[in-house]
């Protein structure tokens, strides 16, 4: 249990600077864009879709919570809402650069999630049509969740903040994984999640439907330590929007609408990862 606990520490650690200048970058993005963001994707107008599977891919931490906020008061369309969802990445991006990934696998894994969010946000929006309120936007919402939307703060102390979030989770997360690895093995780890099997892709995407950065940290970790298939880690990936979800069940008050919305993303990436996994397959 020491060699696990020393083990974990030291995994998760070593991680930190590459985080910390990952999540500098992130904020300086934010800080750069995050307002012009805002005005590009509330003037989409038909481009919405496109233009959001294009933003949600920029790593910004806010981006989707902001995006929830303008679905709520029809300023955005549900096709884009859904694009960005789908395209957004959350911690995906931080954890596989400090984990030193190929690169290829992740600009591979943000242009499925950009076809796959363009895709589905045009065909939403080809069969649902949502009549546009005169609704003002209101960022308090964006301000509780704290997701970057005032710049009035220092970057170096959200990055140091953000850094810190995502190294607890690491430890927590790494942590579970070492004490599975030691004693239950690999083998039954790759069994309890259905690794090569269809369900895979469906247990991914409820996991990554967990509005908390942590579960796109798991989802990383997973597929990093051979655990999880592609397919599946698309899946999760796909659901996977940092606290949107939340805010949206938060502030649009229609939850029937809200779990529609929720179902429309987690069939989408459970069934894109089935895809995935059927098509490497057979490669």
């Amino acid at each position: 249990m020491l060699d696990i606990i020393i083990d974990t520490l030291l995994d998760s650690l070593k991680l930190i600077p590459f985080l910390f200048v990952a999540f500098l970058i992130i904020e300086a993005i934010e800080h750069k864009l995050s307002s012009k963001s805002q005005k590009i994707i509330s003037k989409s107008g038909k481009f919405g879709p496109l233009l959001g599977s294009m933003l949600g891919l920029v790593p910004q931490c806010g981006f989707s919570v902001v995006a929830t906020n303008l679905y709520v008061t029809r300023i955005i369309s549900l096709g884009t809402l859904i694009a960005i969802y789908l395209s957004t990445s959350d911690e995906m991006i931080p954890i596989f650069l400090s984990e030193k990934a190929p690169l290829s696998t992740i600009i591979t894994i943000l242009a499925i999630k950009f076809i796959v969010g363009l895709i589905a946000g045009y065909l939403i929006d080809l069969f649902i049509r949502k009549d546009k309120s005169k609704e003002k936007v209101n960022y308090e919402i964006c301000q509780d969740e704290h997701c970057g939307c005032n710049h009035n703060h220092s970057i170096i102390k959200s990055s140091t903040i953000h850094t810190l979030k995502t190294v607890a989770f690491l430890l927590i997360v790494t942590f579970i994984l070492n004490i599975m690895f030691e004693y239950i093995g690999e083998e039954f780890l790759s069994k309890l999640f259905f690794k090569n099997t269809f369900i895979s892709p469906f247990i991914s995407s409820l996991i990554g439907l967990i509005p908390n950065c942590g579960s796109s940290i798991m989802i990383a970790e997973l597929y990093l330590n051979g655990t999880l298939s592609f397919g599946a880690t698309i899946a999760g990936l796909l659901t996977g929007s940092g606290v949107a979800i939340l805010v949206l069940f938060k502030s649009n008050k229609n939850i029937k609408e809200n779990i529609k919305i929720l179902a429309t993303i987690y069939l989408i990436g459970s069934i894109i990862g089935i895809l995935i996994d059927f098509i490497i397959l057979f490669i």
